[in-house]
């Protein structure tokens, strides 16, 4: 094991000593916030996904608003959401106003398929429904050429939320290099592939829709003298650009990232490939420990028409057959030093959502959470933390 004595959480960040060191430089350099470092990260990630612009701020959750909002989302509009998903998916799509339209997901996979869609994009009726936003849980990827087939009929844009698939691909294309969507957004939160502290990013191959982006996250405010208005304001007596002038079109807001979380993004990033690498590896040797307790625990299955950036390790236990509900085990396993989590309580069934649209039947999502929990992964694990957790496990169905 990593330590014998040590808990092993469901997952962690991997901070190694440049990591600091990058941190550090940034801490003694000129700029603290929107300075050069900014850039750097978001161009160096546009070229690690393969996108024509990357858009950095300060959380998934900002970027997924923003997103939503290039869309122009507002009320009288709607969005297909999977409920099975983090809350903030289905939220930004609330702040504008719209509705959500909850969409089934496999219960195996906890996708959502291109029927699930479809059936969403059925139930809506009558509303506007302008955007759906597939979630690539656990790192595995939405079947996107269905889904962008049948998005592309209807005239709706895509904004594929990604944050557990970075380092994941769909077919031969990297997810977020703009093949399948308008823009691809991504959490850099500590236990996603990468971390900054907190920090989103948004890639997208649409230049306007990229500037759209950059000038919501700062405010609103407008700095391009070509898009200024008051030119008697913007303009000096010698007709040059007043470099103090800015004007604001329309509010936004304050979801900058800082050059000291860039910094430690840009660190991080050089070591993304060999993060998902090892994930993948540690993924492999529990899928070989797991094997003898099927039916009761299994693997959740793998996709074909792509590969994982293996954000998280998901099994589904039989929880009826074992004798046992998923508080007894977690807290065994919580007992053998093991940490695990469950994702996600489906979104539809959330109060204020179960409130707002009562008697949706989502029987695929039901499915997937009433079996799911996510055991410990990250790159620091030793092949032997797999062997102590599927020994765990073992144990429980023994009992």
């Amino acid at each position: 094991m990593t330590d014998p004595a040590a808990f092993l959480p469901y997952s962690r960040q991997a901070i190694d000593e440049d990591d600091i060191a990058a941190v550090v430089a940034a801490l003694k350099s000129d700029f603290l916030t929107t300075g050069p470092t900014v850039g750097a990260f978001e161009a160096a990630f546009a070229a690690h996904v393969g996108a024509g612009h990357a858009v950095v701020v300060s959380s998934g959750t900002a970027a997924l608003h923003i997103a939503v909002l290039a869309l122009d989302l507002g009320p009288g509009d709607a969005a297909i959401v999977p409920s099975l998903t983090f809350v903030a998916t289905a939220n930004a799509v609330r702040y504008t106003g719209a509705d959500v339209v909850f969409s089934d997901v496999d219960p195996d996979t906890g996708l959502m398929r291109p029927q699930d869609f479809a059936d969403a994009l059925d139930r809506a009726g009558d509303r506007n429904v302008k955007a759906v936003l597939p979630v690539h849980l656990n790192g595995q990827p939405c079947d996107m050429p269905a889904i962008t087939a049948i998005a592309s009929a209807r005239g709706l844009d895509i904004i594929e939320d990604a944050c557990h698939a970075l380092g994941g691909t769909i077919g031969s294309r990297k997810i977020g290099d703009g093949s399948f969507s308008s823009m691809s957004m991504f959490s850099l939160h500590p236990v996603k592939a990468i971390a900054m502290g907190e920090g989103g990013v948004l890639t997208t191959n649409d230049a306007d829709c990229a500037a759209a982006l950059r000038c919501s996250r700062n405010h609103g405010l407008i700095h391009e003298e070509a898009s200024l208005r008051n030119r008697d304001a913007a303009v000096g007596r010698d007709g040059t650009r007043n470099p103090w002038y800015y004007e604001l079109h329309e509010p936004g807001f304050n979801y900058r990232a800082s050059d000291i979380h860039c910094a430690l993004g840009l660190s991080q990033l050089r070591k993304l490939n060999g993060f998902v690498a090892r994930r993948q590896e540690l993924a492999d040797t529990y899928d070989k420990a797991l094997a003898d307790l099927a039916p009761l625990i299994c693997p959740v299955p793998r996709i074909s028409w792509g590969t994982s950036g293996r954000h998280l390790y998901p099994v589904l236990i039989d929880f009826d057959k074992i004798g046992l509900d998923r508080s007894d085990v977690m807290r065994t396993l919580h007992d053998a030093g093991i940490g695990t989590q469950v994702h996600y309580f489906p979104v539809h069934r959330q109060p204020y959502y179960a409130d707002l649209y009562p008697g949706i039947e989502l029987p695929g999502a039901d499915r997937y959470y009433e079996r799911c929990l996510s055991l410990p992964l990250f790159p620091a694990m030793a092949d032997s933390d797999v062997a102590h957790v599927a020994d765990a496990l073992r144990t429980i169905l023994t009992r």
